[in-house]
């Protein structure tokens, strides 16, 4: 599936909820699907600098796809991730390079979030294209 057909998916998701409450809970639950990083990746190299919470995240190339596992301290925290790499993970590194992310406006999250948790979604989604960017490198 294309980054762009998740986004929308997640787009279509969210639009269902009546109000941001139900929306929190909704990340809440997708956090608990998170694919979850190995407990030895849970290293300060592979925090997210600039969140109020832990955020830890790891990648590996798998064929020419990254795919990414993390973990958060905090639920709320931990939905946001989830929601980013169900969008990243398992793309080639160009594409989640070349990737926008207004669809994170679009479900209106950014917006509903407190000023810190709003600079650490920054932060996830510049750390998950700092390590598409890393292994694009590897490929040419």
């Amino acid at each position: 599936m294309t980054i762009e057909a998740i986004q929308n998916e997640i787009i279509d998701e969210f639009s269902m909820f009546e109000d941001w409450e139900e929306r929190y809970q909704y990340m809440i639950d997708l956090g608990k699907t998170l694919p979850l990083i190995d407990e030895k990746y849970k290293l300060d190299t592979n925090l997210i600098k600039g969140c109020q919470s832990k955020v830890w995240v790891h990648a590996e190339m798998d064929n020419d796809t990254v795919r990414f596992t993390a973990d958060s301290d905090a639920i709320i925290t931990k939905g946001i991730i989830a929601i980013l790499i169900r969008v990243f993970s398992n793309q080639h590194p160009q594409n989640i390079i070349e990737a926008n992310t207004e669809f994170i406006d679009k479900i209106g999250l950014k917006e509903h979030l407190s000023p810190t948790r709003a600079n650490g979604l920054v932060n996830m989604v510049k750390q998950l294209k700092l390590y598409a960017i890393a292994y694009q490198t590897q490929l040419n």
